[in-house]
């Protein structure tokens, strides 16, 4: 089945990125990595900004119609 690389596969993979991309590449493929894993659990959680702004709007309303 699929077994979790341990620590040698990993350093062979890390040699093989950084040489394939290069020192320079390097942090722009991590940073397009990140944003793309942040996308991807925005779109999993079904929750645009949109809505987390009108959230916010509401729940100030309600708390200054408690007060």
């Amino acid at each position: 089945m699929f077994h979790m690389p341990n620590l040698t596969e990993l350093l062979v993979i890390l040699l093989i990125v950084f040489l394939l991309f290069g020192a320079s590449k390097l942090p722009e493929v991590g940073r397009g990595l990140g944003e793309g894993i942040k996308n991807f659990k925005k779109a999993l959680s079904g929750e645009t900004e949109e809505e987390k702004k009108v959230k916010e709007v509401k729940g100030e309303e309600v708390n200054k119609e408690k007060a």
